[in-house]
């Protein structure tokens, strides 16, 4: 099974298999945790991957048996957010024991610093693997024919290809990203349409921008806010903007001394809930549910009415019955 997709992490701590694990679950309920007890970690535990592995039930009766083994106590869906800066994102993981655990026992874990170890992506997943490229088949020796040995080599076939001048010309150097943002304003804008001759005189005025920390967005987004309807030179425009809007040099930061050990990022977990997917701190999700769905479980789906919609309803039907009366 693929591994993206809430990857199965089993905790430490569980005792040892046996034929009678999950037998005080429901048919459904000890059919899933069965199969998903033999999964290798890091495979997927998607409801719709788990459906396509188990043809006897679809995706709402995985759905509702992976609640109910989150509400025994036996699996915890959370996310964890990986990286640091711009580069942040979130891995989804599936932590599964086979013995069954209290709201406090998970609670207890997941704010352990082995459960963020265990929810972070490990180096061959973190990075996309680069396929190695096949290896060349090993082709099996000829037979060379008696005419070929002792033919004599054909002479090098010469190059058909007409000459160009005598020299090799450099290959042209990609434009800056000055270059590029101040080229693009025209196709976003045809009123700052520029010429090549006007992207290469305001180059050096838009790299100071680049040089100062922004992004191209950020310098596009400037030049083009509350614009005229009417430009009659966008390379005059533009020049006095990037002059006049020039933002501040920021200072740079302090570099670090030399040996400093780099502080190994850290990685907050979020419990997400097993039938919607809200996400909150494990204490605020008890059985791996939020509030709404808890209740509902704990409800058997039905909640009591509102007293004001039986009066409601009362009154509804009162008013019906006088309609149907003869008159």
């Amino acid at each position: 099974m693929a591994k993206p997709g809430y990857g199965k992490r089993s905790v430490s701590g569980q005792q040892a298999r046996t034929r009678d694990d999950f037998a005080l679950l429901p048919t459904r309920e000890r059919y899933v945790a069965g199969f998903v007890d033999h999964l290798p970690d890091g495979a997927s535990m998607s409801v719709k991957q788990l459906a396509k592995q188990l043809p006897l039930y679809g995706q709402q009766a995985i759905s509702t048996a992976l609640k109910a083994l989150s509400v025994a106590g036996h699996l915890r869906r959370v996310r964890c957010s990986v990286g640091a800066g711009d580069e942040t994102r979130w891995v989804f993981r599936t932590f599964w024991s086979r013995t069954a655990r209290d709201n406090e026992w998970w609670t207890t874990y997941l704010a352990t610093e082995k459960a963020s170890k265990a929810a972070a992506p490990t180096p061959d997943t973190a990075l996309p693997s680069t396929e190695q490229p096949p290896a060349p088949t090993a082709v099996p020796p000829q037979r060379i024919p008696h005419q070929a040995l002792d033919a004599e080599p054909a002479p090098p076939a010469e190059d058909t290809a007409p000459a160009r001048g005598t020299g090799h010309t450099a290959p042209e150097a990609a434009p800056s990203p000055a270059y590029l943002a101040l080229a693009r304003l025209g196709r976003n804008d045809h009123r700052l349409g520029l010429s090549a001759h006007d992207c290469t005189t305001l180059e050096p005025l838009a790299a100071q921008w680049l040089n100062r920390g922004v992004t191209t967005d950020y310098l596009t987004n400037t030049l083009t806010a509350g614009l005229p309807a009417q430009i009659d030179s966008p390379a005059g425009l533009l020049r006095r903007r990037l002059i006049d809007k020039l933002p501040p040099r920021l200072p740079a930061t302090p570099s670090t001394p030399a040996g400093t050990p780099t502080p190994t990022p850290t990685h907050r977990i979020l419990v997400e809930c097993t039938d919607c997917g809200r996400p909150g701190p494990p204490e605020a999700l008890p059985d791996g549910l939020c509030h709404p769905c808890h209740t509902a479980h704990s409800t058997g789906g039905r909640t009591s009415p509102d007293p004001t919609q039986i009066a409601a309803v009362k009154a509804h039907m009162a008013n019906l019955r006088d309609l149907l009366k003869p008159v």
